[in-house]
């Protein structure tokens, strides 16, 4: 039940960012990412470990988004708190799928290539849907450019978020005391 939660949880804050910033307002991914953080947060093993992935993922958006706005190869609706940086709103979407990888795409942590492959298809597709759809992301032309940046940002992303959250899991696993000294 974990997996479709996680899962449906990203989709009804994408949905929630996405329509609320192509309305002008942004905090309606802010508070959609608050009470998922707050679910996810409440029901995970490893919540030190959920936080660092959704710090990373924050840095990560800067990066990307940033870069996207600032080599002039797609602009924002929405881009609150400035036109310059990667929109509050988008970064609450990088956070939220930051989580994901604790729940319903844990699977992708031992499978990197995949993780590269879905990043690198489902990124730049997912910002296609958001920009045709709701108008929250418009590309310059020609508009292949900002989907190449994208494909490759998200397919270093995806896999580092992936191999990120296996790591820190692991770290954050208490190993077990042998009761009796180091026998083996």
């Amino acid at each position: 039940m974990k997996f479709w939660a996680s899962l449906i949880g990203y989709q009804l804050v994408w949905f929630a960012a996405v329509i609320g910033a192509g309305r002008g307002l942004a905090w309606p991914g802010i508070a959609g990412m608050l009470v998922y953080a707050a679910c996810q947060l409440g029901a995970a093993r490893h919540y030190k470990t959920d936080l660092s992935l959704m710090a990373t993922a924050i840095v990560l958006g800067l990066l990307v988004d940033g870069g996207l706005i600032r080599t002039g190869l797609a602009s924002y609706a929405t881009p609150w708190p400035s036109a310059a940086l990667a929109p509050v709103w988008i970064l609450a979407l990088w956070a939220t799928f930051a989580m994901t990888f604790t729940q319903s795409l844990s699977w992708l942590e031992t499978r990197l290539w995949l993780a590269a492959l879905l990043g690198a298809i489902g990124g730049p597709l997912a910002y296609l849907s958001a920009s045709r759809g709701w108008h929250v992301v418009s590309f310059a032309d020609p508009a292949w450019c900002g989907l190449l940046w994208l494909g490759i940002g998200w397919a270093l992303a995806t896999p580092a978020l992936a191999w990120l959250a296996r790591r820190w899991s692991i770290d954050a696993t208490p190993t077990a005391i042998s009761l009796q000294g180091d026998a083996p």
